[in-house]
């Protein structure tokens, strides 16, 4: 697999600038006040799907030969993978397949059914439902849309960051949830190649820490999945992030189910955003390492807004008597 460059980058925003307004990018005092430094987030959470991956399925699904769209795409996902395959599969009139979880989010599988996907159930945790797709994959034809292992989905997914450094070039450190790693992969790709000096933080839930623990001991490893966070919850490494990763990430670091719960109604309070566990994660990273990051600029990518009601209520059950909500 060809790790995308900057120049694929540039071609995939103007792939997908026809279909899609750049997401706005918002200073909050109240978030600044918080942290004791200037932060810039992200709103991926403002996407039609309401996920940065739109970004990345929207770019490949258009490169796709005649061939392929004839056969027809398969993807596993938690939800937003699914919904970027869908969305985009509508647009240039693919059928698509997504694979998920048995206990998906309600909200995530009412999407995919309104973009027409045909929808699959398969097995308690992404990875199970990822093993059963690439199996039906094989059986019936169907052109295989990996949610990590894509040099276009990460192309694609990157121009999030582009948007970001376009607007705000002084900022110095981005910090991005990792599930699969393509968000963090396209950020690491922009990042340094609009200036070295911009790091790269990946943020992802203790629970599931496989792209982390990958990460830190350079090579690929499998780990128990156990978050909550559907946008984090992976049990298995990717191959291509992490080859993008480890030469350009700057720091990795895990926050506690608790902390994710915490960030996601700070967002809501200080931020008046909606943002999934994933979506919430960098704030939780941020101020979990405030310390660090004094008087730096700070982009923070809130990579969607999928919000369960369930979800939003497990948070505000867990976090009522917490003193610094």
């Amino acid at each position: 697999m060809k790790i995308p460059t900057f120049r694929d980058v540039l071609a995939a925003q103007n792939r997908i600038s026809p279909y899609l307004k750049p997401t706005p990018l918002m200073s909050y005092p109240l978030i600044n006040e918080l942290l004791g430094f200037e932060v810039y987030i992200k709103h991926e959470n403002c996407q039609p799907v309401g996920a940065f991956k739109v970004r990345g399925g929207l770019n490949l699904i258009s490169q796709l030969s005649d061939e392929e769209k004839h056969r027809g795409v398969i993807g596993a996902s938690t939800g937003n993978h699914g919904q970027s395959i869908a969305y985009a599969s509508r647009i240039f009139g693919v059928n698509s397949t997504i694979v998920m979880p048995m206990k998906s989010n309600p909200n995530k599988v009412s999407a995919l059914k309104s973009l027409g996907a045909n929808i699959i159930f398969h097995g308690a945790t992404f990875d199970e439902a990822m093993k059963h797709c690439e199996q039906l994959a094989k059986t019936h034809g169907y052109r295989y849309i990996h949610s990590g292992d894509e040099p276009d989905l990460i192309a694609g997914v990157a121009t999030e960051t582009l948007e970001m450094l376009q607007e705000e070039p002084g900022i110095d450190i981005i910090i991005v949830p990792v599930g699969g790693g393509s968000g963090a992969a396209g950020a690491c790709i922009v990042a340094k190649s609009i200036n070295p000096e911009i790091k790269v933080i990946g943020v992802q839930s203790e629970a599931s820490p496989a792209a982390h623990d990958s990460w830190r001991l350079g090579h690929l490893v499998d780990r128990p999945n156990r978050t909550s966070v559907e946008g984090l919850a992976t049990g298995t490494a990717f191959e291509l992030p992490q080859r993008i990763l480890r030469k350009h990430l700057d720091d990795f670091i895990l926050v506690s189910e608790q902390e994710v719960m915490r960030a996601t109604l700070w967002m809501i309070k200080l931020a008046h955003t909606l943002a999934e566990g994933a979506g919430a994660a960098p704030l939780a990273a941020a101020y979990k390492t405030r310390d660090d990051l004094k008087e730096k600029r700070v982009g923070l990518i809130c990579s969607g807004g999928n919000l369960s009601l369930e979800k939003l209520r497990e948070a505000l059950d867990s976090m009522t008597n917490q003193k610094d909500l």
